[in-house]
């Protein structure tokens, strides 16, 4: 006697799939042509996606260099077990940069977007599907100074966001030209500033009206938050300088600045540092002086400021990076490792060079498949 046929309704199917991590979904590309298709529509990408979100399916990329040796940096791709050891799965090294680090932004649904600080070059990379995208070269014109053209640029700051709005990846990047005048005796640098946006629904660049102010330090942490990017700047000459805020609004592509509030008594006495605290706008303020470091996180919420935490002393670090599933705090010791440093127990965990979490995504970013030429990845 024949069976009966049980089918599972498709909806009930799609929903478990969307549950699933993405290494499985690429086995059954070659189960089904109708599931294969179906993975790369924006319904079930998106799906995917927020279920990673939701169950806080975060991955691991290390960005390292083995000091004292001849190789080229590169970065590690690593999975978290449940006794919360790190292990390595293998290495990615970029022979695009020409074996430099690239600078890391990101991760935006799951995407790096990787730039040269000396150079132009700059991807877009989706380390769960493997696609690469090289972008084009700017389109901005460089300018002269008095009669000069610039001796060197550089890109040290920017931002690589989703722009909900336009439905559209975007990365800004601050430009600096420093002009070099031989006429005199002894030559000085005069530098100029740029702002260029890319669109990767549009694959282009285009220059952006450069502020005032330009952004200062480093944003090793989250910076983009409900549309805006924050960065940390600064107002006047020393000793009268003043901490702010400066914020572009990627809707209506306009800069703006606003003061950071006085959470203590002198600014100079303290570092501070502009970065997203679970889904706030936050300020970290740590001294200036000493070896052990105080922290101090303030998070602006609907125009209230409120303390989340206060660190009394943490021995030989430097900044904070950003923040791990339950709290802990990934930190940049003097030593340029990164450590993981949980607020509670006021313990270390774990030591590394640099790091980036993102959730598993299978957006398109219309780019290539890795090619040796790009990337060499490494079992470890």
């Amino acid at each position: 006697m024949q069976r009966p046929r049980f089918e599972v309704p498709e909806a009930l199917v799609m929903e478990i799939l969307s549950k699933l991590p993405l290494k499985s979904l690429t086995r059954f590309n070659c189960v089904c042509k109708y599931w294969c298709s179906f993975f790369q529509t924006p319904h079930f990408i998106s799906k995917h996606y927020h279920n990673n979100v939701k169950s806080n399916n975060l991955n691991l990329v290390l960005q390292r260099h083995d000091h004292g040796t001849a190789s080229m940096p590169y970065f590690s791709q690593i999975s978290v077990e449940k006794d919360e050891n790190f292990l390595g799965k293998q290495n990615i090294r970029f022979p695009f940069f020409k074996n430099q680090l690239p600078y890391v932004y990101g991760a935006r649904h799951g995407l790096f977007c990787l730039n040269d600080c000396l150079t132009d070059k700059a991807a877009i990379w989706n380390p769960s599907t493997r696609e690469f995208k090289i972008l084009p070269p700017s389109s901005a014109q460089r300018p002269t100074y008095l009669g000069h053209t610039y001796a060197c640029v550089y890109f040290n700051h920017g931002a690589f966001v989703f722009d909900s709005k336009a439905d559209d990846y975007k990365f800004i990047r601050f430009v600096t030209l420093s002009f070099v005048n031989t006429e005199y005796e002894n030559a000085f640098a005069e530098n100029m500033s740029q702002v260029e946006l890319y669109s990767l629904k549009c694959d282009s660049w285009k220059e952006i009206s450069s502020p005032n102010y330009t952004p200062c330090g480093l944003n090793w942490g989250d910076n983009y938050l409900d549309g805006i990017c924050y960065w940390e700047t600064k107002m006047g000459y020393y000793p009268d300088e003043k901490e702010m805020i400066l914020s572009f609004d990627m809707a209506n592509e306009k800069f703006s600045v606003s003061p950071i509030p006085k959470f203590f008594e002198s600014y100079p006495e303290h570092y501070i540092q502009v970065l997203v605290f679970n889904k706030s706008l936050g300020v970290f303020a740590y001294p200036v002086e000493g070896i052990d470091k105080s922290f101090n996180l303030w998070v602006m919420n609907e125009g209230i400021r409120t303390q989340q935490f206060s660190i009394e002393s943490i021995p030989g670090v430097f900044n904070v990076l950003g923040f791990w599933k339950n709290g802990e705090m990934f930190l940049l010791n003097t030593n340029c490792e990164v450590v993981l440093f949980d607020p509670s127990t006021q313990e270390f965990k774990v030591h590394y060079i640099s790091i980036f979490a993102y959730v598993e995504n299978l957006v398109p970013i219309n780019g290539i498949q890795e090619h040796e030429d790009h990337i060499i990845r490494e079992l470890v």
